[in-house]
């Protein structure tokens, strides 16, 4: 009877041991702004503007006072949803085929969907687009938005969802804030992992008429410390979309309120890197693009009720490779990853008050360039020492006076660039955009994926929302490099636009031994779209309300090769302006 007790006791206290932090598996938002520094909050002290729904989730939960992202919007994305540095799944560009995430890598929808969770993803993806790449691939039940890295028009543009192109509904964050809505309120009786990665500030600088008109002719008290370099128009633009966030923020916010989902959801609020222009931030240096403190310092901020202390502080270095790590760890569920990650789980930094933490080192990385940051110092990518605590601005190289900790990092750097770059970047990047996958019914090829040849030109030197415009050879040609995993016959559509004079242009889409032909029979001449709702003057594309054709069927051979696009007859000046293919495997 004795021993049974104690067995009964032993297995009991194993059981307490092992059990998750919370009885019920939390729901998870995850709020990714894009382009936004660390500095554009009112909680970090900037008074220029004011972010209370943003602010209110430091004031019921934790701040992070140190964490670091990436310099630019992909990476930091790849390292988010994997917990592993982003060269290691080759993230190594913006777009063009560089932005996608490697098939081996598991994501966090992969990790959460395995657990049971409703999954879903809300705004700009920019892992890859072309299924197995898309979201709807990689672990996410649900997605509405767009895969490129940046979008030309905010109001009311062409979206997709689950793969098939859609017309958005008002302003995009707006948008997308009620699909994200819409979905937690549909799986409010299970648990439910809700990513929404906005793409605002990013530019083109457009931001509904409400939020422009607090900022069009505001002072702009507190400046970037190089204040000559400063736009200001940018900066009120950028605080109005920041504003903007601000709001849709408070409306999902309200939303769990409404479902009574509020103790039982973590809430995490970031950004994917430094700030787009030279404005306040902090005093850092550095802005988006460059791997100094203010190039990749984001806030986050953590919310769980009941579980995480109100105006908790965290003084500790983390970094978007431990978000998966720990929200796996908080929600009791199995980290199964085809790779080991790089992340650690927060959840001690969290949940306990215990802050015993054991330094370590974040690296920061883009085009080449690494810097290394420890608890108290960080290493620029050229090698100069800066000790941050005492010099939060990096203003002045102390590696003389601590040549022992330059010289350590400089180590780490050098080993962890053997270690995760190996075979990383475009000259070791072999892959195919794939096209017909099996698993999906739709493959988009946009023009920012093409090659163009002869006279063809792109219409901005910023691929990603561009389209090709002066066709007007029949020597000319679009051409993507593909693989189709399994042969089948596809349907086809073609986005396009023509004016009246020049309709009538017989156009052949040809895949090694197959060719399709179409005649371009209907005027379609919209006026660019952007400029109007411009706030500033941009550098990407503008837009036009692009019209689908039917090309018609084709039947498309298993195997690699080039998929071309080029024109047959041109009876008028030019072919037309190009967007992108649609396919649809004919089931």
């Amino acid at each position: 009877m004795l021993r049974r007790k104690l067995a009964g006791l032993f297995i009991g206290v194993l059981m307490m041991a092992s059990c998750p932090i919370h009885a019920r598996q939390p729901n998870i938002v995850i709020i990714l702004a894009d382009d936004q520094g660390w500095g554009d909050l009112s909680l970090h002290g900037n008074t220029n503007l004011a972010t209370p729904n943003i602010d209110s989730l430091a004031r019921d939960g934790a701040t992070f006072e140190h964490f670091f992202v990436s310099p630019v919007c992909s990476p930091t994305r790849a390292e988010l949803l994997t917990g592993r540095w982003h060269p290691r799944g080759n993230v190594y560009s913006t777009s063009a085929g560089g932005e996608r995430l490697d098939l081996d890598e598991t994501t966090m929808g992969d990790v959460f969907k395995r657990a049971g969770y409703a999954t879903g993803a809300f705004g700009k993806w920019h892992n890859g687009m072309q299924w197995p790449y898309h979201p709807n691939a990689r672990g996410f039940d649900e997605f509405y938005g767009f895969c490129s890295g940046h979008w030309a028009n905010y109001f009311d543009p062409m979206l997709e969802q689950n793969g098939r192109i859609v017309k958005g509904r008002g302003f995009i964050i707006d948008d997308l804030t009620d699909h994200a809505m819409a979905f937690m309120e549909a799986n409010r009786n299970r648990p439910f992992l809700c990513y929404v990665p906005y793409n605002t500030p990013h530019s083109p600088m457009q931001v509904p008429d409400e939020f422009w008109e607090r900022f069009k002719e505001k002072e702009i008290t507190q400046r970037h410390r190089e204040p000559e370099k400063e736009e200001v128009e940018f900066t009120r633009a950028a605080l109005a979309m920041v504003e903007n966030i601000d709001w849709n923020v408070g409306r999902l916010l309200a939303k769990l309120e409404e479902l009574r989902l509020v103790d039982d959801t973590i809430v995490i609020y970031l950004t994917d890197n430094g700030p787009n222009s030279w404005r306040w931030n902090g005093g850092m240096k550095g802005r988006k693009g460059t791997t100094d403190e203010g190039g990749v310092r984001s806030p986050l901020l953590v919310r769980w009720p009941g579980k995480i202390p109100p105006r908790k502080r965290i003084s500790q270095i983390a970094s978007a490779i431990d978000l998966l790590p720990t929200l796996a760890h908080v929600s009791d569920v199995r980290l199964r990853t085809a790779h080991p990650v790089d992340g650690k789980s927060l959840a001690k930094l969290l949940v306990s008050d215990d802050t015993r933490w054991p330094d370590r080192h974040v690296y920061s990385h883009w085009n080449g360039k690494i810097s290394v940051r420890s608890q108290r110092y960080r290493l620029d990518d050229a090698g100069q020492l800066f000790d941050m605590q005492t010099d939060p601005g990096q203003r002045t190289n102390v590696t003389a006076q601590f040549p022992a900790i330059a010289g350590t990092l400089k180590l780490a750097a050098m080993r962890w660039r053997d270690e995760v770059m190996a075979d990383f970047g475009p000259a070791h990047d072999q892959r195919p955009f794939i096209v017909g996958h099996p698993d999906a019914e739709f493959t988009q090829l946009p023009a920012r994926d093409g090659k163009a040849s002869g006279g063809i030109k792109r219409s901005n030197r910023f691929p990603n929302a561009s389209f090709f415009t002066q066709w007007k050879s029949t020597d000319d040609a679009i051409t993507w490099d593909i693989e189709v995993p399994k042969a089948g016959e596809f349907d086809v559509e073609l986005y396009y636009t023509c004016p009246a004079a020049d309709v009538g242009s017989t156009v052949e889409l040809s895949f090694r031994d197959s060719r399709l032909v179409g005649r371009v029979s209907d005027a379609h001449e919209p006026a660019l779209i952007g400029a109007a709702q411009d706030r500033i003057e941009r550098q990407e594309s503008y837009d036009q309300d692009f019209r689908p054709m039917n090309l018609g069927r084709i039947r498309l051979e298993k195997g690699a090769g080039t998929l071309t696009l080029k024109a047959l007859e041109i009876p008028g000046s030019q072919v037309m302006d190009f967007r992108l293919l649609m396919l649809r495997r004919v089931k």
